[in-house]
């Protein structure tokens, strides 16, 4: 295994990351895959991928060519465009959090888990965002236990938790310094 972490660089990357994300997505897996492995919720298309990437590229882990992991950029220019996360936007003026990057969606190949990735696709993201943000801030949906103890594993603290679209979202932020 060659695993580097980069940022996404070309067309064919952010097809990989949709590829990726598509296996993962909620209404992809079993009940007992999204409680053991956990899931992915939003569903991109390449336009808006390729737009947030352009504005703040996203973090890949690679095996080769291929993309094995990914952790979404997104600034808040992006927060009308995506209709899950507006509330999460709200949610963050009312707990006036500032100078922050929005980590979109993290996800691993199944292939490639329990092999450090999610770790080290977040240690990258803190590199590449330091110091321009102080904290890169994200929201769990509340009944993915296994995506929530893994982010807190890695050092994300509880902002607060809140209801939107009929479910609870535990809102995280991880210190880039």
């Amino acid at each position: 295994m060659s695993l580097i972490y980069t940022t996404a660089t070309t067309k064919e990357e952010l097809i990989q990351i949709l590829s990726l994300q598509q296996m993962n997505l909620k209404s992809a897996v079993s009940d007992l895959e999204m409680q053991q492995e956990g899931f992915v919720t939003v569903h991109h298309n390449l336009d808006v991928l390729t737009r947030m990437n352009n504005a703040c590229p996203h973090i890949i882990a690679k095996d080769g060519d291929k993309v094995v992991g990914y952790a979404l950029s997104m600034t808040d220019v992006f927060k009308d465009e995506i209709s899950v996360l507006r509330p999460m936007f709200t949610e963050l003026e009312n707990v006036n959090i500032q100078n922050f990057i929005t980590m979109g969606q993290i996800c691993v190949a199944k292939t490639h888990r329990k092999m450090g990735i999610f770790r080290g696709l977040y240690n990258a993201m803190k590199k590449a965002s330091y110091p321009k943000y102080d904290a890169i801030i994200t929201e769990v949906d509340a009944t993915n236990s296994r995506s929530l103890g893994a982010h807190y594993a890695v050092g994300f603290e509880k902002i607060c938790t809140y209801h939107s679209l009929g479910q609870d979202w535990e809102l995280i932020s991880l210190k880039t310094s």
